[in-house]
């Protein structure tokens, strides 16, 4: 199956990955007219463990990369120009991850070549699903290959933890248990779920979150060998709580069918459910004022195999 049919969107918003049976797809898979993936990530937990001299919070959680999120199509330029051809509202195109992504490599590797970049925008601004920094870490991913600069996984991690904290997992392109800023990675092996996803109408300011003095900050750490699935909270949870009421709301309705969380910093929440018809049959109960929708966990990012 050509992985340029990566999302598809039927009733249900339910998207999967043509991967390979080999589970990763192949570089030659992906060209120039390749639809390029940038799968949203939920926070299975988020722990606040303590802080550094320099003000960062320092993390413990679990990604858990999921089938829905936003697409990226690239064009080759002959300038050395990178273009974002269609703009998000409010956002300069100067300032957007994906174009500062790109100029990064660019600056990194000396290379003349220019882009042209449309984005098909699916995931939220402020949702805590690590949209933007996805989209970011598929730049990185999508024109390192395409451009044919030959940096390793490492280099391209650290290049995208200088764009964002949660950049580098995308490039990782696996479940993760992470540490540090989020930026310190160890694979975790996770059982197959779908999760159905709630979108607020909130965006919810990452900074604001961790500037509450009210923000538990001293959760004792865990070894990764001790976690497993259901364990831990969202210490972020509490405090986007109090200041959004649609997030206590969304929550409070999704917690009558299943172990309801908040991802991230917020504002989206999840459940998890063992059969993808019984996370459809509760999307299909949702209030009209909210929307919703259902994706299956994935084993790792479909873009693994391109570096």
């Amino acid at each position: 199956m050509d992985p340029t049919s990566f999302w598809r969107e039927p009733a249900l918003s339910v998207l999967n990955p043509s991967i390979d049976p080999s589970g990763e797809n192949r570089q030659d898979h992906w060209t120039w007219q390749s639809t390029y993936p940038a799968p949203a990530k939920l926070n299975l937990f988020l722990h606040v463990v303590g802080r550094r001299a320099d003000g960062y919070h320092l993390l413990q959680t679990v990604f858990r990369l999921v089938g829905y999120g936003d697409s990226l199509h690239f064009s080759p330029r002959d300038d050395g120009a990178v273009v974002l051809a269609n703009p998000l509202p409010g956002v300069p195109p100067d300032t957007d991850l994906t174009v500062r992504a790109a100029r990064l490599l660019q600056a990194e590797t000396g290379c003349r070549h220019g882009v042209e970049i449309r984005l098909e925008k699916r995931l939220p601004m402020g949702g805590g699903l690590g949209g933007g920094s996805s989209d970011a870490a598929t730049v990185l991913l999508a024109l390192n290959h395409l451009w044919q600069l030959g940096l390793s996984r490492q280099r391209l991690q650290e290049l995208g933890l200088s764009l964002g904290a949660d950049v580098p997992v995308f490039i990782f392109g696996q479940n993760a248990f992470a540490e540090g800023v989020g930026e310190a990675l160890q694979p975790v092996e996770l059982p197959p779920a779908w999760y159905l996803v709630l979108e607020t109408p909130v965006q919810v300011p990452t900074a604001a979150i961790f500037g509450v003095p009210q923000l538990k900050r001293d959760t004792p750490p865990m070894r990764v060998g001790d976690w497993k699935p259901g364990i831990g909270t969202n210490d972020l949870q509490a405090v986007a709580v109090a200041g959004f009421p649609e997030i206590a709301a969304h929550l409070a309705w999704l917690s009558a069918f299943g172990d309801a969380r908040m991802t991230g910093s917020g504002a989206c929440v999840f459940a998890a459910f063992k059969r993808k018809e019984d996370a459809e049959d509760v999307l299909r109960k949702i209030p009209p004022e909210m929307r919703g929708w259902v994706a299956e966990g994935l084993a790792q990012h479909p873009l693994h195999g391109i570096v």
